[in-house]
């Protein structure tokens, strides 16, 4: 079986989706978790339609060459399906698709994609949990400190975890991205950290600390801000995003 740029290349784009998909947690980077078995399938569907297409076309082979054996000499072995050596190269993609899988998004997407996920509108919140410090997402807490009118985060101690990223002038914020389906419509949550020596960019942090409010809320004024009392570096986890 002599192997075509096409189904290397369908093979390579297969074997990249079980990789991410089936044999670890890197998909979390893309997509969110529920489409797991969807790119399990679409991998085992690539990898096999390569290798129908692959053995379709040497038993056509076959049975061309066969007809043609008595033909003349001028058109014998004389190969018309013979596809251009630069075809190859569009297998380079995915062989590095499959060797070196993208990064999930981080500072720069989160600086250029920043986005309100908040109530519609000004409100009170439920009381947060007995204990501190308490653990929120950035989504909860962006949207408490932006449109909460009952101040419940005053007074307590919360711990945040995300990524770090800065802007020109040296403030710093941890970010995560939030997102409804994958990547591709990620939005950017953002809490300015102060009182902290900002760590490298796109290091992953667990940050303690108090609110601070900035203005009323519903009103541009009112930003995301927490004075830190601890920034500790964690590892990145498995799944990089919040959900809605």
């Amino acid at each position: 079986m002599r192997p075509r740029p096409q189904g290397v290349l369908l093979i390579l784009c297969g074997a990249a989706l079980l990789r991410i998909a089936l044999f670890s947690e890197l998909y979390l980077r893309y997509v969110k978790e529920g489409l797991r078995p969807y790119l399990v399938v679409s991998g085992v569907a690539l990898i096999a339609l390569a290798l129908v297409g692959m053995i379709s076309r040497d038993r056509d082979h076959h049975h061309d060459h066969d007809e043609d054996e008595d033909e003349d000499d001028a058109h014998a072995g004389h190969d018309h399906t013979r596809n251009p050596r630069i075809a190859w190269l569009l297998t380079a993609p995915a062989l590095a698709l499959l060797l070196f899988p993208p990064p999930a998004l981080g500072s720069y997407s989160a600086g250029r994609e920043e986005a309100r996920v908040a109530a519609q509108g000004t409100g009170t919140f439920p009381k947060l949990p007995a204990g501190d410090p308490v653990d929120l997402t950035l989504g909860a807490f962006a949207s408490r400190a932006e449109w909460d009118t009952g101040a419940s985060m005053k007074g307590r101690t919360v711990r945040l975890t995300g990524f770090v990223t800065r802007d020109d002038d040296g403030t710093w914020y941890i970010a995560r991205l939030l997102v409804t389906c994958c990547a591709a419509d990620a939005q950017a949550l953002k809490v300015e950290i102060r009182g902290a020596d900002a760590p490298a960019a796109d290091a992953w942090v667990t940050v303690t600390g108090a609110w601070r409010p900035t203005g009323k809320p519903g009103s541009d004024a009112a930003r995301p801000v927490l004075d830190a009392a601890s920034v500790k570096r964690v590892p990145a986890p498995s799944d990089p995003y919040e959900k809605r």
